[in-house]
């Protein structure tokens, strides 16, 4: 899927960070004709499994599933065959794989894809999670900056073939003008007046699409809203007026 085939509802990403299939299904029931893709998580995942991605799929909404892999090469392709025949539209790999690990699953996955008769879905190369500031990545040893560390990570996974990244909003418009073509989905995005929560880089829905944001992901500020519909709805709306005035 690229940029220019997305409507604005297809932009608009709510994560289910919620305990149960039942919290799961009443939020895609109450925001689905706002929101295009619904992300599940690892706390999701773990508590339903398999079961409730299939569910989604059945239910006609797209389905991002983020459990951010991050293993030897032979295991993480593996992962992506199973995950490839939940019909999902994206999943999430650590680009800190490395170039060659990426290469060989994306390489895989579509071989896998077209035997199965399968649609690949899209592989979204993590850079650096939104949550971690300089201080955070001091601490565990990479001594540069976000910004050089989510486009060192986005130019081995670009090497690789991937065509999709996930990197915090304040670096996607860097990620635009070095990867035209790469389709970047933003978490950390915060409507005005929300909290940071534990994010450390974010951004408001219309600055991130500014910025040259593909997609947003949101979750808090519409999953523990009052009015989930209404949140979502506001979202979207903010959404596509960025949208207008970017024309």
């Amino acid at each position: 899927m690229t940029a220019h085939k997305l409507t604005a509802r297809d932009r608009l990403i709510v994560a289910l960070d919620v305990d149960s299939a039942a919290a799961a299904g009443e939020l895609v029931k109450l925001t689905a004709s706002a929101v295009g893709v619904f992300k599940i998580g690892l706390q999701l995942f773990v508590k339903e499994g398999p079961d409730l991605v299939r569910w989604l799929v059945d239910q006609g909404v797209g389905v991002f599933l983020d459990l951010k892999l991050h293993d030897i090469p032979n295991t993480i392709l593996a992962a992506a065959r199973q995950i490839a025949g939940l019909g999902v539209r994206y999943f999430t790999v650590h680009c800190s794989n490395g170039q060659q690990a990426l290469a060989a699953c994306q390489a895989g996955l579509a071989e896998f894809c077209a035997e199965q008769g399968l649609t690949p879905p899209t592989m979204l190369g993590v850079t650096v999670l939104t949550s971690l500031s300089d201080v955070d990545l001091h601490g565990i040893g990479m001594l540069g900056d976000p910004r050089s560390q989510v486009e060192l990570l986005a130019g081995q996974a670009y090497r690789a073939g991937l065509r999709g990244l996930v990197a915090s909003a304040q670096e996607a418009a860097a990620l635009r003008a070095l990867f035209p073509d790469v389709f970047i989905v933003t978490p950390g995005i915060r409507p005005s007046g929300s909290g940071r929560d534990d994010q450390a880089r974010i951004m408001t829905p219309a600055a991130a699409i500014h910025a040259g944001a593909d997609a947003l992901v949101i979750g808090r500020p519409v999953t523990r809203a009052g009015d989930p519909a209404r949140a979502a709805a506001g979202i979207l709306s903010e959404i596509e007026g960025a949208l207008a005035a970017s024309k």
